[in-house]
């Protein structure tokens, strides 16, 4: 059997399954080049990833589990290394939003981050200025999974109208952004509510926030600023947040009013434009 000297699986998640990577793939005395071909990649990504320099994506980890038949095992170490690629302040809430049973949300500036295309996440995390952009987003698309569960959480959202009007990635990202959303009107537990301009003052004008509710563990309450994200399970400011979200929700559209509106937008702001007629006037 080999043995791997140089990397120590403890250190963190990304380096237990390089560990993992580079182990098994040595007992099933396969190269690096040899285990890329029979998965549709090169040698020289199996190395970044068994070096730490890149992280695996999902996709790439469901593959290596085929090729060599380790039954799921980096699937299921995928969804812990991606977590820890996630901002450090922002880990905790990942780990609350994936167990929580309901989560109601609002938005002021944009989509709410497990409604967002890989497009347009990446054009917004991108204003981050971020040095691994792809590493971000993989980890974004990664918290998406818990709306495929078999028992998801109950998800509700409300996006201020401006959202549907800010061309995040530009008109075809947006377009495809809209439609995701519209997309939502098949799945029970995904319901979406827009804020409408003609709502004047509301009681989400002091900014977004999140709130996640849990079978067994006090309601939890998440608010951003520009540095990092904040939770808390103060009961006060529980009761503060569960009220101005009522409010929110009595202003909005209806679920169906909301989705005429999400439609309209996508048509009309970011639809097929008309080709100017460039002949010359007599």
């Amino acid at each position: 059997m080999a043995v791997v000297r140089d990397i120590d699986p403890s250190a963190s998640p990304l380096d237990y399954y390089r560990y993992e990577l580079r182990r098994l793939r040595e007992e099933a005395g396969l190269k690096q080049a040899q285990l890329g071909a029979s998965i549709f990649c090169t040698g020289s990504l199996i190395g970044m990833i068994e070096n730490g320099k890149r992280v695996p994506t999902r996709d790439f980890s469901e593959r290596v589990d085929v090729a060599l038949g380790t039954d799921g095992h980096f699937s299921r170490l995928v969804g812990l290394v991606l977590r820890s690629v996630l901002p450090t302040w922002f880990q905790p809430y990942a780990e609350m939003e994936a167990r929580a049973t309901f989560i109601s949300a609002y938005q002021s500036q944009v989509v709410y981050g497990l409604l967002q295309t890989e497009a347009y996440a990446r054009a917004m995390l991108r204003t981050g200025l971020p040095e691994r952009l792809d590493e971000l987003v993989e980890a974004r698309m990664e918290r998406h999974r818990i709306l495929c569960r078999e028992k998801s959480p109950m998800v509700w959202v409300v996006l201020d109208e401006a959202v549907l009007h800010r061309p995040v990635g530009g008109r075809q990202v947006m377009r495809a952004q809209l439609a995701h959303l519209l997309s939502f009107r098949a799945h029970r537990w995904v319901q979406i509510q827009v804020l409408p301009y003609a709502a004047g003052e509301h009681a989400g004008l002091i900014g977004s926030f999140n709130a996640l509710r849990f079978d067994d563990d006090p309601d939890i309450v998440y608010t951003e600023d520009l540095i990092s994200g904040h939770m808390t399970a103060n009961p006060d400011t529980v009761r503060e947040a569960a009220l101005r979200y009522a409010h929110l929700q009595a202003a909005a559209l209806s679920v169906e009013d909301s989705a005429v509106l999400i439609a309209q937008a996508m048509e009309e702001r970011y639809g097929e434009q008309p080709v100017p007629d460039r002949r010359a006037v007599a």
